[in-house]
């Protein structure tokens, strides 16, 4: 019984097409370090947001378009992955996985009448780890290395500073090095399989420059920290060719932000972009080994809305998802497609004086991708 096909499944739907909190992509999971022998795979995934808001009101400088739909403010994007994983020796294998751990694409469509039509915002981020696995005679086993991670962002926003106004503000991509740590245990025999690995916060001084109008207001480097983070994965067999697996994923988002000299890190003003809260998010699934080709599995995801007010770069505020996968393999190929439905939580976003300026509601994603791995 292949339990690690229908592991791929999982795979697939809970981590690798997510829409999660903050600009969570990736969910940063190392699950091809477990793989057997020599191992390769390669994944691609397409998001497709549909997140949209109506101006609250009565009319005030807090709420400036009572009534006015934003309309859909989230670009679809794609997300790459790739990893390999070989043994060295009977105890000791590493791996090398990329990843796009974060990532954000706004664009609020121009001539709505929505107060924030024309505002962009873009954050990009790649990452390629390096990890090293000791096992123990005991089931045990000590995981960790390095993360290498380059992140890079952009955003325009009108009537910033002031109305008629135009702020721009574009960082250089740059470099930074964290580390990853971790345990597991494993039960071979009923494909039992529990890990906890640890991601260190990364840091970054990202040469910046910021405009109003077109004239530069600002040179400064901004100082940014993509969160840290811990990652709960298990899975285990219940039955002949069925597995239970998921996990939960903790991300440090409320000690997250970017602050730009001008726009607020040198002015006493909000942040760009933050968040109030950590999030917690859980996943749960099934999977079932057909026969020896096909195997199938469904994940549940869940994200709790932690309520207040949310960003006009992020408006959203927890989620629910459910994930379907199907795994074809032929000789030492494997082969995973699949789709996620995410319904967006509702979120309320504000310009100041604890006033609702917008009310996002009824949104939602679909997330699809294929995953394609190799034993050799």
């Amino acid at each position: 019984m292949t339990y690690r096909v229908i592991a791929m499944a999982a795979l697939l739907g809970s981590a690798s097409t997510v829409h999660a909190g903050g600009i969570d992509r990736s969910g940063q999971s190392i699950t091809a370090l477990f793989e057997s022998g020599r191992y390769a795979e390669f994944s691609l995934g397409s998001v497709s947001p549909d997140t949209s808001g109506v101006g609250a009101g009565p009319r005030s400088a807090a709420a400036p378009t009572p009534g006015a739909n934003s309309g859909n403010m989230t670009d679809n994007f794609l997300t790459f992955g790739a990893a390999y994983k070989a043994d060295i020796n009977d105890q000791l294998s590493y791996a090398i996985i990329y990843d796009q751990p974060f990532g954000a694409d706004v664009d609020y469509p121009a001539g709505t009448g929505y107060f924030a039509q024309g505002s962009k915002a873009e954050f990009n981020s790649n990452a390629l780890t390096g990890l090293l696995r000791y096992k123990m005679p005991n089931n045990f086993s000590v995981h960790g290395g390095i993360r290498v991670q380059t992140i890079e962002a952009t955003a325009t926003l009108p009537n910033r500073p002031a109305p008629g106004a135009t702020y721009n503000v574009e960082g250089d991509r740059d470099t930074g090095v964290g580390y990853v740590a971790g345990v597991a245990y494993e039960k071979p025999e009923i494909a039992m399989r529990v890990s906890l690995t640890y991601s260190s916060k990364i840091k970054y001084d990202v040469d910046t420059v910021e405009r109003v109008n077109g004239a530069t207001v600002s040179t400064r480097p901004t100082h940014i920290e993509t969160p840290q983070s811990v990652n709960l994965e298990f899975q285990t067999g219940i039955a002949a060719d069925t597995l239970v697996f998921g996990g939960v994923r903790w991300v440090d988002w409320s000690s997250f932000e970017i602050a730009p000299f001008a726009f607020g890190g040198g002015t006493g003003n909000p942040p760009l972009l933050s968040y109030e809260d950590d999030v917690y998010t859980y996943s749960l699934g099934v999977g079932r080994r057909l026969n020896d080709t096909w195997s199938v599995a469904a994940v549940a995801g869940y994200e709790k809305s932690n309520g207040g007010f949310s960003s006009d770069l992020g408006p959203t505020d927890g989620n629910k998802s459910l994930g379907l996968a199907a795994t074809y393999t032929r000789d030492s190929m494997k082969i995973t497609t699949g789709i996620r439905y995410i319904n967006i939580g509702d979120a309320e976003t504000t310009l100041g004086g604890g006033q609702t300026a917008a009310v996002f509601e009824d949104n939602d994603a679909v997330a699809i991708g294929v995953k394609v791995g190799f034993t050799f």
